[in-house]
């Protein structure tokens, strides 16, 4: 199994490079005949929410759809892929940032009771505690 870097996602997403889109576009169909599957990282859904939401400025709901329209993807596999589905599930309850609820939750998925935080925001929600 190969992994996927952050850029590969934000090119198919968006599509704002045509030339790369289109290999991705390529690569995804690839898998897809020949049943392969790709890696996403944590890391790399944390980069893509940082990239989507400051640099693209795309809308919260927009990004929400957009991470559920990939690791809804049979070639994607998702590190802590339960955790991640249960933050985006929070995020459409709550207006707590994306990345904090992906933390605190991938954070409760290896088994901490919380997250010790100096955000007073984030604080507000169960799995946080404020320092």
């Amino acid at each position: 199994m190969k992994a996927l870097d952050t850029n590969i996602l934000v090119r198919f997403l968006l599509n704002d490079d045509t030339a790369q889109a289109e290999r991705v576009l390529k690569l995804f169909r690839d898998a897809e005949q020949n049943e392969e599957r790709f890696f996403v990282s944590i890391l790399v859904l944390l980069e893509m929410i940082w990239v989507l939401g400051s640099v693209y400025e795309i809308a919260r709901d927009d990004l929400i759809n957009a991470i559920e329209n990939v690791l809804s993807m049979p070639i994607i596999e998702v590190e802590k892929a339960e955790a991640v589905f249960r933050a985006l599930l929070e995020a459409k309850k709550s207006n707590l940032d994306l990345a904090d609820l992906l933390i605190a939750f991938c954070s409760k998925a290896a088994g901490a009771e919380a997250v010790i935080t100096f955000d007073k925001r984030a604080a507000k929600h169960q799995l946080f505690i404020e320092l």
